[in-house]
């Protein structure tokens, strides 16, 4: 993957909190539009590296980041940027479902966009309906956006957090293992929904369920103990490997 056609180029990255260093001179140019993969055994680095990709990572005291992350070619680690519209621009959505528990369901659709004052009253009803729409969640609760979001299910609450997400129009969508805490009904709802999604955002989601991967995403890379073992297409990830260490985790030999 060249640089010019990456929405993502990762260069040189070294990332970790206090003494330890977590990951190790990643490189990487993660593509436009399309579903990219991270998979790796706990403790490999994942988590810390999709955090390092919206500026998440930097938030806990200790933790710090060298090298370069471009976004569409610009420095996102440079001065002049801030991380709260860089944040608006990449989404994250996370392990547990976090709908805001005193919002409803439309409140906390918008969330996003009251935080940095975007909400036009005129329009909101409009917006609330295509995020839902989005997230394949307007069906269900269309007639009850005035009910808390935190008494849907688990994957609907999930589809909540995505729906926040689209809203505030980002360009990435960041997944870290959004269907772990999901029974696996739920969880295909939200495949269904990141095939539908891949058409219209750059999604990079990290997963341990390598099975996931597989269907799901377009582009898989395979991390081991904070380094990229291998960065390629999917299917061939999946079914030739060019690293015996690949091919050692997707056969069950360690993980």
């Amino acid at each position: 993957m060249t640089g010019e056609a990456a929405k993502f180029q990762v260069s040189k990255l070294h990332g970790g909190f206090g003494d330890n260093e977590v990951l190790h001179d990643i490189n990487m140019g993660i593509p436009a539009l399309g579903v990219t993969a991270i998979i790796g055994p706990s403790g490999c680095g994942k988590s810390t590296l999709i955090r390092c990709l919206n500026r998440m990572h930097e938030r806990v005291p200790s933790a710090f980041v060298n090298g370069s992350i471009k976004l569409d070619g610009a420095d996102i680690y440079a001065p002049d940027v801030d991380p709260v519209l860089l944040r608006r621009r990449v989404g994250m959505v996370f392990q547990k479902p976090n709908p805001f528990p005193h919002m409803s369901i439309k409140e906390n659709v918008l969330a996003g966009l009251t935080l940095t004052g975007r909400v036009n009253p005129e329009s909101q009803d409009e917006v609330v309906e295509k995020a839902l729409q989005q997230a394949a969640l307007w069906d269900e609760v269309k007639d009850r956006l005035d009910q808390p979001g935190s008494g849907l299910s688990g994957g609907q609450q999930q589809r909540l957090c995505i729906a926040r997400s689209l809203a505030v129009e980002p360009d990435v969508l960041l997944m870290d293992e959004p269907c772990s805490a999901l029974d696996p009904i739920a969880t295909a709802r939200i495949e269904d929904l990141i095939r539908e999604l891949k058409e219209s955002y750059t999604i990079v989601i990290v997963t341990h369920n390598m099975q996931q991967a597989a269907r799901a995403s377009d582009m898989t890379a395979f991390l081991l103990m904070g380094n990229l073992v291998e960065f390629t297409d999917t299917s061939q990830l999946f079914t030739s490997p060019q690293d015996s260490r690949t091919e050692d985790y997707i056969t069950g030999k360690f993980g």
